[in-house]
């Protein structure tokens, strides 16, 4: 093999390996570092946090929450239930008349005894690290106890933690759901997205007034 050749291998091998530590080296540590504030419910309690912040998972064709967003709501019910924080913070996407995450979260609580100004709605998380920004920036939470599925909690409470939260996580997995192997591989591009995402903290999306978590929910109400 001339010296040319072996120059050029050398360099698509570096290359190659490059390309690997950036994909999976953020991925791992995401991973490997979120796990680490996944806890129980009886463990979340120990937090004495400033809610229970549910993300969340889409809607049916008929508004109601989805199987995987039903399972977070349920859960994070039992958390307030159980005395584990005061308040709920629903963080969804509401950027569209026709698309209202947060009002069915809330409607949920409410149907299970949460009353209404327990309950605060974040309209504007379009995406896990705005809804860990704005968590900070304008509803004021130091400490949260995160609910999501497993597969999405270590990248949220990596998030949170980033954004200065003291965070841990309760998992939400009691069914099974369709399509997990894409939203596994997904949710590998999306740590690589929001580890960049969070070592330059660029503005949310949306931002707006300060609504403090220690007031009433209903300040976060948009129905009559």
């Amino acid at each position: 093999m001339n010296k040319k050749k072996r120059v050029w291998i050398i360099a698509a091998a570096a290359i190659v390996l490059l390309a690997l530590l950036l994909g999976l080296g953020p991925d791992l540590l995401i991973v490997g570092t979120g796990r680490r504030y996944i806890v129980s419910p009886e463990e979340a309690a120990g937090l004495e946090a400033d809610c229970i912040l549910v993300l969340g998972a889409g809607l049916l064709p008929d508004g109601s929450p989805s199987l995987m967003l039903g399972e977070r709501i349920q859960t994070g019910v039992d958390l307030y239930e159980a005395g584990v924080a005061p308040k709920l913070l629903m963080s969804g996407d509401h950027t569209r008349p026709d698309h209202d995450e947060v009002n069915a979260m809330k409607d949920a609580a409410m149907a299970r005894g949460v009353p209404s100004e327990d309950v605060f709605m974040d309209h504007a998380g379009v995406a896990t690290y705005d809804s860990f920004y704005r968590a900070r920036d304008i509803f004021g939470v130091k400490k949260a106890v995160i609910v999501t599925q497993a597969y999405h909690l270590p990248r949220a409470l990596w998030i949170a933690r980033r954004m200065g939260l003291e965070a841990v996580g309760v998992a939400c997995d009691t069914a099974r759901y369709p399509g997990q192997l894409y939203r596994d591989i997904r949710e590998i591009l999306a740590r690589d997205k929001d580890f960049f995402k969070c070592m330059f903290q660029p503005l949310p999306r949306y931002l707006g007034e300060a609504v403090p978590i220690g007031g009433s929910g209903d300040a976060t109400n948009d129905r009559g």
